[in-house]
Order: C-alpha cells, then sequence, then structure tokens
C-alpha cells in the first residue's frame, strides 16, 4: 500500500528553496521526524503544482536522504504554511476542498480587526482586550482623548511591519515610526499642541486598514517591554493543547518585541521570575494559558479548520494578562532562540499529530 502523505503546503519562495534546503524559518527536517511518528510521509506542496483536474500534485519527497520530484495523487490531508491572497489561489483552495481535500489552517492570515471583533463578542475574553477601533480620523482623536499611549496598527501585517506610536507626554503629542528603506531607523515627529496627525499618516491610514489600540502598560525588564508567545495547537485528540511559551522581550530603546524588530527570546517562567514574585509569576503564567486556550477554542468554532495558533499575551505591570494578538501561521523559531530545541520540535511533532487525526475522523472537525 502507499504510504498516508501529508502535504506541506509552502509558499512558491520557500518551495523553490527546498531542494536546496534554503526554507527561511522552516525546518522540514522536523516535519520529516515528526510525521514518522504517526506512520505519515509528508511531501511538499506549492499552489501552482496542485492540479485538480487530474488529481494529481508535482511534490517534494524525502528519498534516501534528498528531496526529489515526483507526481502523486493529491494528499488528502494538507497542512497550510503559505499565505495565499490572489483571487484566483483562494479559487483552487475551495475546489479542492470542494473534492474532498482537508486543508487546515487554509486561511492563516485573518485581519487583526477581524479578530478583535470575534474575541469582543466574547463574555469572557473581551475582558482582556485592549481597546482598539477602526483608525478612522475621528476614532483616532476619540483614542487620544482616553489614552496617552497608543499604538497605530496595520490591520493585516504582521511581525511589527507598519506599527507607529502615539504618546503623550508633558510636550504634548509625539509619532514614533519607522524610515522607510531603513532596518532599524525609528523617527520621533512631534506634533502640534492640537496633536494634530501628519498628511501622510493620515493617507496611509485611509489607504490601507490600520487599528487604532491602546499600548498597554507592559512589564518590563531593564527598561524594555516583554509579552508571553504562546503556541497552542490541535494534536492526536483532535483537541486544542498548549504545545509551549517563551517570552519577548524589545530591543534596548525600543517599544515592539516581535523578534523580527529585534526583539528577543527567553524561557518564560525564568524572565517573569526576574520582574514578579513568585505567587504572581505563576498566576500570570495561568492566566496566560488559560487565556490562549479559551480564545483558542473560540475562534475555531467561528472559523473554519484552525490548527495552529501562535497568541501574543500581554503582562501588565501588575500581572494582568491581555490578549493583544493572534497569529494564524505561527513562526516556530522564537523557540529554537529561546534555547528551547525540544518545544520547537514539538510545534511540528503536533501539527503532523492532527494530520493523522483528520485521516482518521474526517468528517468529524
Amino acid at each position: 500500500m502507499p504510504p498516508d502523505y501529508v502535504g506541506i503546503l509552502l509558499n512558491a519562495r520557500t518551495h523553490r528553496g527546498a531542494e536546496r534546503g534554503r526554507t527561511g524559518q522552516e525546518a522540514l527536517p522536523f516535519y520529516e521526524e515528526a510525521a514518522a511518528l504517526y506512520d505519515l510521509k509528508p511531501c511538499y506542496l506549492c499552489l501552482d503544482n496542485i492540479h485538480p483536474d487530474s488529481g494529481k500534485s508535482l511534490v517534494y519527497l524525502k528519498e534516501k536522504d534528498r528531496l526529489r520530484k515526483v507526481v502523486i495523487e493529491t494528499p488528502g490531508v494538507i497542512h497550510n504554511r503559505a499565505i495565499y491572497k490572489a483571487p484566483s489561489a483562494l479559487r483552487k483552495i475551495r475546489i479542492l476542498q470542494e473534492q474532498g481535500t482537508i486543508i487546515y489552517n487554509h486561511n492563516n492570515r485573518y485581519g487583526k480587526d477581524e479578530i478583535h471583533r470575534l474575541l469582543a463578542e466574547h463574555p469572557l475574553l473581551s475582558h482582556h482586550l485592549p481597546a482598539s477601533l477602526q483608525a478612522t480620523s475621528g476614532n483616532i482623536e476619540l483614542m487620544m482623548e482616553r489614552y496617552n499611549d497608543l499604538l497605530l496598527k496595520p490591520a493585516s501585517a504582521s511581525v511589527g511591519r507598519g506599527i507607529m506610536r502615539l504618546k503623550l507626554d508633558n510636550r504634548g503629542w509625539s509619532l514614533l515610526y519607522k524610515a522607510r528603506r531603513t532596518a532599524d531607523l525609528w523617527k520621533v515627529l512631534r506634533l502640534d499642541k492640537r496633536g494634530t496627525l501628519p498628511a501622510w499618516v493620515k493617507r496611509r491610514v485611509t489607504q490601507i486598514p490600520y487599528l487604532i489600540q491602546e499600548r498597554l502598560p507592559l512589564a518590563e525588564i531593564d527598561g524594555r517591554p516583554l509579552d508571553v508567545r504562546v503556541t497552542v495547537q490541535r494534536g492526536l485528540s483532535g483537541d486544542w493543547a498548549v504545545t509551549g511559551l517563551y517570552a519577548k522581550v524589545s530591543a534596548p530603546g525600543r517599544f515592539l518585541s516581535n523578534l523580527a524588530q529585534g526583539g528577543s527570546a527567553f524561557p518564560a517562567e525564568l524572565l517573569l521570575r526576574r520582574i514578579f514574585p513568585p505567587f504572581t509569576t505563576a498566576r500570570a503564567l495561568t492566566d496566560s494559558l488559560d487565556l490562549a486556550l479559551r480564545a483558542a477554542a473560540y475562534l475555531s468554532g467561528r472559523l473554519p479548520l484552525l490548527a495552529d495558533l501562535g497568541m501574543d499575551i500581554g503582562i501588565t505591570n501588575n500581572g494582568q494578562v491581555y490578549l493583544i494578538e493572534c497569529n494564524g501561521r505561527d513562526q516556530r523559531y522564537g523557540f529554537r532562540k529561546a534555547g528551547m530545541n525540544e518545544v520547537w520540535f514539538d510545534t511540528y511533532r503536533q501539527p503532523m499529530a492532527f494530520a493523522r487525526y483528520l485521516l482518521q475522523h474526517s468528517g468529524s472537525c
């Protein structure tokens, strides 16, 4: 009998680099090792090489320690690790699903505004969200009346790209933003006494959907704000569980903790113990895990076939927890940067376990 294949859907660039071992942050050997635990054989696809008409796909398979291109029947279960936005791509994914192919995490880029709206409808989770509104001119003015520290966030961007900060001090409002075409140059623009935003900012939030969000008084270490990334995944039972968590700390003098913006990763408990007394540390960790699990379970009831989420949990300086963001394509490598290699591997193992669950229980998920 042919093996039970599980498809790993990669974006075009990552797929092109697979044969040369240039797959960015995707650790393909982990897929191989993890899939073998569940009697699965991973194959690596890009959308262009899947052919719904014939039911065949051109894939990479590992054979004799090398990836080789072969044609196989399109796998019945596919784990999506790519982001596709083009209407033609979304149409092809829909056709595959109508034919019976199970693609979990088929949409892994929901807008921050959509996720916030869904979570705000939950009576408990709504109390753990920073105040957020669509960034219209009127809403920005309203939020500037209510808060003295705000973030302007693109609704669809990731890894901290495009975020700006509005901060009020005894000299008035200032705007902190990243200069274009620079790797790490942030600029500070002092606004007039009325706090009027420059015309280019108004144009940007008109052209691109933005959120205006309260900036939480996050706990800090050595003056560097931090938050916690909680990876929540579905595994062999089909249920949600926490795979692991680590703390992200901003670079010195910065306010973003994203690793792609110069942040650093550390085991969460070790870091929080340096900030809080033992009881507060234990409570903050427990509350973070509970909040991430509750949010994942709730969202999976509203959004189809979620299975792999990265929750950014903000912990304030008094130990309260807030759900800052929900990432539908967890980058996972933060565990490696935090020195948590076993957990890093587990973030690949759980999706392969869930693939086995889907193969055994298709139609019940």
